[in-house]
Parts: structure tokens; C-alpha cells; sequence
């Protein structure tokens, strides 16, 4: 039974919640950039929120960066490129934000169960997760592709929830977007933004349910949605 009262079910975005991908996932555009003749057109701080947009943002954004009139075809045509870059890399910069492997530990000692509804491809996700050492947390994990559709539908995080054996009443997602806080109000469960994300307090806008500001005071928001 976990201690947390109502809240039962813990479901995590990745990027930008788990972990900071933002430095893999650029280096995987700027290989594509490098490729074309361009140099690295992203800058790892500067471009670090478009990064969490996903790979065809970075490439759009790089080309519009040079004035290059892209089209589809062209974004396709990069896109698996990068992908296939960010496989041999993914782990290389990522890392863990401060607090995550103890915050799991102690919902998992206290009876809580545990899933990653992220929009990053499913294989990336699992690969990504397990080599940062924490998929054994998680009960369920969903990735952009597993269904045919994905946050902010809906049924992306339901199913999720699903899967874990949870229902949505004792639910809550945590994230670091509006796309996650969409997600929530669409399926109707709780949302917990972090803080410490690509857009930092920016997200405070986005009127999420709880916000936090590190993992060691994970247990501490969500009492209080117990209590909304």
C-alpha cells in the first residue's frame, strides 16, 4: 500500500523530467549540420529548450538558423540520421537530475507504483533508461510510437496508467511541459511540473496542479494534491 495516501500511481515524463538529454539529443542534430557542410548550428544552452521539442524541431531550427528554406523531405531525410547518431550516443552527456534515483527508491519502498509515459520513441526510451540505471523502477513505460498516438491525447498516459495496474483518480503525471500538463487535463489526472527543466520557472504559468524544485521534496507535493 503506498504511503502517500491517494496518490498511488507515479507516471514520468523523460526528457527534461528525468533526465537533462538536451546535450545527446543537440550533438545528434549537430551531426547532421555537420554532415550537410553547415558546422554545429545548435548551441547546447542556448538551443537546449528547443531539444526537448523533439529531433525535427532541432533540425528546422537549425536550418532556419542559415536561412535554408527546408521542406519535409528534407527534415525526413536528416531525421533518421539523427536518429541513428543519437543511438550510438545517447548516453554520453545525459544525465539524471539531482535527487531522481533516491526519489525512486523511497516511492518504491513505500508501496508506490512506478511508469515513463514519455514522447520519445519507445526503443530510445528503453535503451536510455536502462543505461541510466533506473528502468527496473518502472512498472510500465509507453514511448511515442507504442501507440498510435501519444501526449497529449489522452489515452498515451491513460494506457499508461493501465498498464501499471493503476486507475487515473490515484494518478499523477509529473512533467516538465505544457504538453505534459495537457495530457494530464485531457485524461484527467493530477500534474506536477518541475521546476528545474529546460524552461526553469516558466512553467509556473501553465497552471499544473504542484510544481517542484527538487526530487527530495517529491513526497511533500504530492501530499498536498491529496489534499486539492
Amino acid at each position: 500500500m503506498c504511503s502517500l495516501g491517494s496518490m498511488k500511481n507515479i507516471v514520468f515524463d523523460l526528457d527534461g523530467t528525468l533526465a537533462d538529454t538536451s546535450g545527446d539529443l543537440i550533438g545528434a542534430a549537430n551531426s547532421c549540420f555537420i554532415d550537410l557542410g553547415h558546422g554545429a548550428l545548435l548551441d547546447p544552452n542556448l538551443d537546449k529548450l528547443t531539444a526537448f521539442h523533439g529531433g525535427r524541431a532541432m533540425l528546422k531550427k537549425g536550418f532556419e538558423k542559415i536561412k535554408v528554406i527546408w521542406t519535409e523531405n528534407l527534415i525526413d531525410s536528416q531525421y533518421s540520421k539523427l536518429l541513428e547518431h543519437y543511438m550510438e550516443n545517447i548516453d554520453k552527456e545525459t544525465f539524471l537530475y539531482d535527487g531522481v534515483i533516491n526519489a525512486l527508491e523511497r516511492l518504491s519502498k513505500n508501496g508506490c507504483t512506478l511508469g515513463v509515459c514519455t514522447n520519445k520513441p519507445e526503443k530510445l526510451a528503453e535503451v536510455l533508461l536502462n543505461r541510466l540505471g533506473i528502468r527496473g523502477y518502472f512498472k510500465a513505460m509507453l514511448g511515442s510510437d507504442t501507440l498510435t498516438v501519444r501526449k497529449p491525447h489522452p489515452f498515451h498516459l491513460l494506457e499508461t496508467i493501465n498498464q501499471m495496474g493503476g486507475e487515473r483518480e490515484t494518478s499523477v503525471l509529473i512533467g516538465d511541459t505544457d504538453n505534459d500538463r495537457q495530457a494530464a487535463l485531457n485524461a484527467g489526472v493530477f500534474s506536477v511540473l518541475v521546476t528545474f527543466g529546460p524552461e526553469g520557472l516558466g512553467v509556473t504559468r501553465m497552471n499544473a496542479d504542484g510544481y517542484l524544485d527538487h526530487y527530495d521534496n517529491l513526497e511533500l507535493v504530492l501530499d498536498k494534491l491529496t489534499k486539492l
